[in-house]
């Protein structure tokens, strides 16, 4: 009996074993997807997030409902991300940088931390830019640093908190005032510069048919190092502000998701990235091809970059 018992747990044990990968190749959602957007419709975050659902229902047969939580850089959605159940159907697009920020200011007010969640993937990453109108009094930070002494203040819109907070310490470096306006997005950014209610702000991407146009010009860099597309641009460092951000665009879902719905999302979204439409999406807003680093190259990238945020950001 009791060498009957053995093999019989053994046999259990085998099936398992195979079981497992089937089940998360096999893994099908039994309702829609939801893919919730931290930031407002219209920006590169939302565009690209939107073309990537679109190709994964048409690869897959799924059904995704994309929505719009815009808050915060971000951290409102995954705010509401990780006090959610672990039941599979919510998916979470954000940017790196701002989640990180918000973990280094106030890490002890927010209900998560970068192990809250079970990662799938990357997109892209992102070049950061100070823009201005093509007929602003400046051409670079160290004109618009002066431009705005000269006027006692002016208005620039940021998108996230770590804009604010290069901003903070542009003006904590240059002895300049900028009254600074918060925006949904890159979309409403360049509503509001090109509607006058602000004279520069922040945008990654959203402002290329601009470029084109000449209604916009780059100011400066925001990462750490030249914008690809503007190298004659300086960056924030280079202009005297000891301040970068390499915005990465990625995805989560609650933290003890079922492992084989964790795994077939991720393979779907890796999937996607070869899509010409996906390809051609990022191009136009990032200026890059896509990246994906994959659930473990995910959760790494997010690891360390909160230890470059502590450093970078910690005031």
């Amino acid at each position: 009996m009791k060498l009957t018992s053995k093999l019989l747990q053994l046999g259990a044990a085998a099936l398992f074993a195979f079981a497992t990968p089937l089940a998360a190749e096999d893994w099908k959602p039994s309702g829609p997807l939801t893919l919730q957007i931290g930031f407002g419709a219209g920006g590169s975050t939302d565009t690209m997030g939107r073309v990537l659902a679109n190709v994964i229902e048409e690869n897959t047969g799924w059904n995704i409902v994309v929505e719009n939580k815009p808050g915060a850089g971000g951290v409102a959605m995954f705010t509401g991300l990780s006090q959610m159940p672990p039941r599979g159907n919510i998916i979470g697009m954000g940017v790196s940088i701002p989640v990180l920020v918000q973990l280094v200011q106030r890490g002890d007010q927010l209900p998560f931390d970068v192990d809250s969640f079970d990662y799938l993937g990357t997109i892209a990453k992102a070049e950061l830019a100070l823009i201005a109108t093509g007929d602003a009094p400046f051409d670079d930070l160290e004109g618009m640093i002066a431009y705005s002494k000269s006027q006692d203040g002016m208005p620039v819109a940021t998108m996230a908190p770590p804009q604010v907070l290069m901003m903070k310490q542009t003006m904590a470096a240059s002895d300049a005032t900028f009254d600074l306006v918060t925006a949904d997005g890159g979309a409403e950014v360049i509503k509001l510069i090109l509607g006058g209610q602000v004279l520069a702000g922040f945008a990654s991407g959203e402002h290329f048919p601009y470029l084109e146009s000449g209604d916009m010009k780059v100011i400066a860099g925001a990462n750490q190092t030249r914008l690809s597309y503007a190298p004659n641009a300086k960056t924030f460092i280079e202009s005297g502000v000891n301040s970068y951000v390499d915005p990465i665009f990625f995805f989560a879902m609650t933290k003890g998701t079922d492992p084989a719905a964790v795994e077939a999302i991720s393979a779907q979204i890796d999937a996607a990235m070869t899509s010409p439409k996906v390809v051609e999406i990022v191009q136009n807003s990032v200026k890059g091809s896509p990246i994906n680093m994959g659930p473990a190259g995910t959760l790494k990238m997010m690891q360390d970059g909160l230890e470059n945020a502590k450093v970078l950001f910690a005031k």
